[in-house]
């Protein structure tokens, strides 16, 4: 009998073993099937989810949150409201943003894309974290108008969310700071990298170029690469490129940091996903990329804060422009736009 006992616990300690031995080694393998991953070819992002582990459970907590009119004072509008998936995160034909009552705001809804490398948000930079980010429009009286004390107390109330949580954070204790974790896991994945210029770059199938769009990168490396940079489209700079003020004399990154010098600048925008992100400008001025196109060749504005690298209107023939707006196409992601992952 004792040696029945015994050979029966050496049987166990050896399936025990068989069966650890199978189970991914967490340190290689992503532990719940998800991962970020900076693009080839591209820099290393500013965010990268360090004091906030990216796991499954908290990128579908910070999903579900995103698309959730509860986050705003009449339960009307989420973020997603104004950050459309369908228009790259941007708000299809808004020239801004709409929120709470119908009330409008003063500037248009920009793409949400590669997030992760950006060291500050709006169109002011007037945020610096990804993690706190949603903390603004939640509260703006034009937007979500809501208290953060309230939004925990809503999702407080629900079984579901404190399911959630416990999954993504351990226990089912539904925080403001766990809330905003949960977001930047979600926007911090939000990457569009796969536009045919990318698969161009990368030499895989779908990247060739037509002789247009080969005509249109040389176009743009040499009259607007300056300010949008590859591979983002976007150097990340705050300028002024020369619009009239309009009447509502949005001073942009100016109401910031209170230097005259910062009046009327405003953050440079990607190129990425200009198909799906109209209309354009920071107040949605301007509804189609030819009008870009002619503002930029004949109607900048002169001020004191124009850029030096604007001074003059960038000279673009007929065909020039022709060729610049079909590589602008081939920014496009598709992939992005229709990801099901990123959807509600």
């Amino acid at each position: 009998m004792k040696k029945l006992v015994i050979l029966s616990l050496a049987c166990f300690l050896v399936l025990v073993t068989l069966v650890t031995s199978c189970r991914p080694d967490p340190s290689v393998d992503p532990i719940d099937g998800i991962s970020f991953e900076v693009p080839e070819g591209w820099p290393e992002p500013v965010y990268k989810f360090e004091g906030n582990p990216l796991t499954t459970a908290g990128f579908e907590l910070g999903k579900k949150l995103f698309f959730d009119p509860r986050l705003s004072r009449n339960n009307t509008v989420s973020c997603g409201s104004c950050h459309q998936p369908f228009a790259a995160f941007a708000q299809l034909d808004h020239d801004v943003s709409h929120g709470v009552d119908d009330k409008l705001g003063t500037r248009n809804s920009p793409g949400l894309f590669n997030l992760n490398w950006h060291t500050g948000f709006f169109w002011d930079g007037g945020v610096n974290h990804i993690e706190v980010q949603p903390i603004n429009p939640i509260q703006n009286p034009v937007e979500m108008d809501e208290k953060l004390e309230n939004i925990i107390t809503k999702l407080s109330a629900d079984q579901q969310y404190k399911t959630a949580f416990a999954a993504a954070f351990g226990d089912e204790a539904i925080t403001t700071q766990r809330m905003l974790k949960a977001l930047a896991q979600y926007l911090g994945m939000l990457v569009s990298s796969n536009s045919k210029y990318d698969k161009y770059t990368r030499n895989e199938p779908g990247g060739a170029m037509t002789a247009a769009e080969l005509s249109g990168l040389s176009i743009y490396r040499s009259k607007c690469a300056s300010c949008h940079t590859e591979p983002l489209f976007t150097d990340l700079s705050y300028r002024n490129n020369g619009l009239i003020p309009n009447s509502v004399n949005d001073s942009g990154r100016g109401v910031i940091t209170g230097n005259p010098d910062d009046l009327y600048k405003f953050k440079v925008p990607s190129l990425r996903n200009l198909k799906y992100t109209g209309p354009y400008m920071h107040d949605g001025r301007l509804k189609s990329l030819q009008a870009v196109l002619n503002y930029y060749t004949t109607s900048i504005h002169h001020s004191p804060t124009l850029d030096p690298l604007l001074q003059t209107n960038i000279e673009l023939s007929p065909q020039e422009q022709s060729d610049l707006l079909a590589f602008l196409n081939t920014l496009n992601d598709e992939d992005f736009v229709k990801n099901p992952r990123f959807r509600p």
